[in-house]
């Protein structure tokens, strides 16, 4: 038998033919006019938001955050060669959009953790997603079981730090075996590089 949370994420993994399409061309109205990074009561997608961690109680923020969509823009410089020689076009940044969204959420709620987060919409210009954050100082938080290990101290700037799940992922660390050599503890450390 399907639980509730089953039935909202087969909803969102096919929004144009569910409710959720309509609910967010409606919502995305009212985000391209808000603030890049907004505070918001509670999340969009209760079932990934449960999955990565989430929960109701004291001590634990949602932001939703506004990010530029696209490759990166490099300007081009007057030389006698052609565009598809100079390294202008398809230029992807070092780190993912989801990466730079926890960043911004990190800086701008400088006493809170990002725990992890989530895509919830996008459009030609935008991605928007969700940041859960969490409290380390907070009593509620250092009493909760499942959340007490973000108060020690080596997860301090986990978003920047690319110690979230999006972090790794860029990291290359969500891979094992042949092939990832060089990827542990860090490229930049194996090769040397950060001494």
């Amino acid at each position: 038998m399907k639980s509730f949370y089953g039935y909202i994420r087969d909803a969102w993994n096919s929004p144009s033919s569910s409710y959720v399409g309509e609910l967010r061309q409606g919502r995305m109205k009212a985000w391209r006019q808000e603030m890049t990074v907004e505070r918001i009561e509670r999340p969009t997608r209760l079932d990934r938001a449960r999955a990565l961690g989430y929960k109701a109680k004291q001590g634990i923020v949602l932001a939703r955050v506004k990010v530029r969509r696209g490759s990166l823009r490099k300007s081009r410089y007057v030389r006698n060669r052609r565009s598809k020689h100079m390294g202008m076009h398809r230029q992807t940044p070092g780190k993912s959009i989801q990466r730079i969204a926890e960043e911004r959420a990190s800086r701008r709620f400088v006493n809170l953790e990002v725990l992890n987060s989530y895509w919830v919409g996008q459009d030609g210009r935008y991605k928007w997603y969700e940041i859960i954050m969490v409290d380390p100082h907070h009593p509620v938080v250092a009493s909760d079981k499942d959340l007490s290990w973000i108060a020690h101290g080596n997860q301090r700037g986990r978003a920047e730090r690319g110690k979230t799940s999006a972090g790794k992922r860029g990291r290359g660390l969500m891979k094992k075996g042949m092939g990832t050599e060089k990827t542990r503890p860090s490229i930049r450390s194996h090769h040397g590089k950060g001494k």
